[in-house]
């Protein structure tokens, strides 16, 4: 993977069914991420873009090709807060 900026890093967030009710939940976000990315670079560009404590990081190959992360983040930060200014909800 190239460079480590946080945009090389975080594709897009998802705003599925399942991604809402895990933000609303279990305090998650779940962002397409690069291929390649690894834990450490994920955790380093949520933190540094959002300004949130990030308490967990998961990863999941998806059979269209597509890396997810699952996010869950410390509970002094709320998802839904980060998604409001994404204007996912």
């Amino acid at each position: 993977m190239k460079g480590n900026k946080v945009f090389d890093i975080l594709k897009y967030p998802l705003a599925t069914e399942k991604a809402v009710r895990a933000i609303e939940a279990e305090n998650t976000l779940i962002f397409a991420v690069h291929r390649e990315s690894t834990k450490k670079q994920i955790k380093w560009a949520i933190e540094t873009e959002y300004k949130v404590k990030v308490t967990s990081v998961r990863t999941l190959n998806d059979m269209n090709g597509i890396k997810k992360a699952y996010v869950r983040l410390d509970q002094s930060n709320l998802a839904v807060d980060v998604t409001s200014k994404l204007g996912l909800i």
